[in-house]
């Protein structure tokens, strides 16, 4: 199969790319930047075809699609900085990218007929109680912009195609770029104590897991909405970072505290981030490691 792939200068589109090289596929990456300018590790992702696209211009990713003509996109590109999505100059920017560049993208994969990957998140619901969201639940009331702009590209995507996958994640770490394993890491380096707050409730994504996942899920045809995190049970960012630290060997001592303890950040944060994958098994798609496997290895290729 031929894929097109955004965002490849990010965690997961970095991955994604070397799975599906790796498989044997067809991959041609893009991103905002001129070039490649990921991680210069040596893997396929580094000399694969590239083309620069700005997801927001209608008429760069007709083009630049038409020509491609792939039989599937997996489209990772996104507007991440959560905090920063809540600065009123950059709310419209914010949504160009997750609502306008989705809809862009599932315009001409309905033109050319291909399936379509859209990578979204827990933060379309609102957070609360203690039950896994399901997939297929529809009750969203985003907490914050960037929710409620990944939630937009969720329905651009649903309402313009039927070929379709939406592939929810949360807590998502990779070698490509900045995460929460990385930041812990360098702040346990040069701190005695660490505050982390331990009423928010998730599972981690390594992104070279979730890559295998999304390549499986495209040689199906097996669409609509899933949620895809490893295995391993659900935990607090308190919990992730003793385990980090321990994996690590390191001697920093975590502090568990509330939300409300830390301080407010910008956006509001889920305090409920659990998602339900039972429909990954029920079609037959592999689960993901446990999260505590995926960061021992992870860990390794840090190091």
């Amino acid at each position: 199969m031929k894929f097109f792939v955004t965002g490849v200068n990010g965690q997961l589109g970095h991955d994604v790319m070397n799975e599906l090289l790796k498989r044997g596929h067809q991959g041609v990456g893009s991103d905002i930047a001129p070039a490649y300018a990921g991680v210069a590790d040596g893997s396929a992702v580094t000399t694969a075809e590239y083309r620069q696209l700005d997801i927001t211009d209608s008429v760069a990713v007709d083009r630049v699609l038409s020509e491609v003509k792939p039989d599937a996109v997996i489209h990772c590109a996104a507007w991440t900085a959560v905090d920063m999505a809540e600065d009123d100059e950059l709310v419209s920017k914010v949504r160009a990218i997750n609502a306008g560049g989705t809809q862009n993208i599932a315009d001409v994969c309905h033109r050319l007929d291909c399936k379509m990957t859209y990578i979204s998140t827990d933060y379309v619901f609102n957070g609360q109680g203690t039950e896994p969201w399901q997939p297929d639940c529809k009750d969203y009331k985003p907490l914050n912009v960037y929710g409620q702009t990944k939630l937009e590209g969720e329905l651009a995507v649903a309402n313009t195609l039927s070929k379709y996958f939406i592939v929810r994640i949360a807590w998502v770490f990779g070698l490509n770029g900045k995460n929460f394993i990385k930041t812990m890491i360098n702040v346990g380096k040069t701190h005695d104590t660490v505050r982390v707050v331990n009423d928010q409730i998730g599972t981690p994504t390594y992104t070279f897991d979730l890559a295998r996942l999304l390549v499986d899920m495209n040689e199906t045809e097996k669409y609509g909405y899933y949620h895809a995190t490893n295995e391993g049970g659900f935990i607090s960012w308190y919990d992730f970072t003793c385990e980090i630290y321990k994996q690590a060997g390191m001697s920093t001592k975590v502090v568990p505290v509330t939300t409300a303890e830390y301080g407010l950040s910008k956006a509001a944060r889920p305090f409920n981030s659990r998602l339900d994958k039972s429909k990954l098994v029920a079609a037959g798609f592999k689960p993901l490691p446990t999260w505590q496997d995926a960061l021992n290895r992870y860990l390794k290729e840090l190091s």
